[in-house]
């Protein structure tokens, strides 16, 4: 199977530099994070996917419902695509910043998840959409800690933890690994 991860548009929080890893509170696109997912959406034109899974936060739902517009492939709300959990919901993000600093892979928040536990979590999805989906082009849309968890399955955890996907950003992954 092929997926590609898409991270979502701009969203209030990213302005904001706050961190919500609660869905039910609402976090929506900024009006870039909007034109960001209509830009993606016309790159996107030209490839043919059989299937689309979200996570169930509003900004990634606004970004999926942008690219799959005029478009007819199975939408599938997942839980295990959202947001890194850190138990920080509202609070600045240089505060969860600052508590994973030293062991940034192995550090869990008191209220949250790990980064190795949050690379688990994309493991199972990845490894049933997979066994659903064998020959699928699917399509994703998450948010960046879970695509750079997704990426530390094909590396090591080490090598992404730092890293960063920029708002309407792209990750093609095949699972299950060659």
């Amino acid at each position: 199977m092929k997926i590609t991860l898409i991270r979502h548009g701009e969203s209030e929080a990213n302005v904001g530099l706050f961190i919500n890893d609660d869905p039910k509170r609402p976090v929506h696109l900024t009006p870039r994070g909007k034109e960001q997912a209509e830009s993606l959406a016309q790159t996107l034109r030209a490839e043919t996917f059989t299937h689309a899974y979200v996570s169930e936060f509003p900004r990634a739902q606004e970004t999926i419902n942008i690219l799959l517009r005029g478009r007819s492939i199975p939408l599938r709300i997942d839980l295990r695509l959202n947001e890194r959990k850190s138990g920080l919901d509202g609070f600045p993000v240089q505060v969860f910043i600052n508590q994973i600093l030293h062991a940034p892979v192995h550090f869990k928040p008191a209220a949250g998840e790990s980064f190795l536990e949050q690379m688990e979590r994309l493991r199972g999805f990845l490894d049933e959409i997979a066994a659903l989906h064998p020959q699928a082009h699917v399509l994703a849309v998450s948010h960046e800690h879970p695509i750079l968890s997704a990426l530390g399955l094909t590396s090591s955890a080490e090598a992404v933890v730092h890293g960063s996907v920029p708002n309407c950003g792209r990750v093609d992954l095949v699972w299950p690994p060659a």
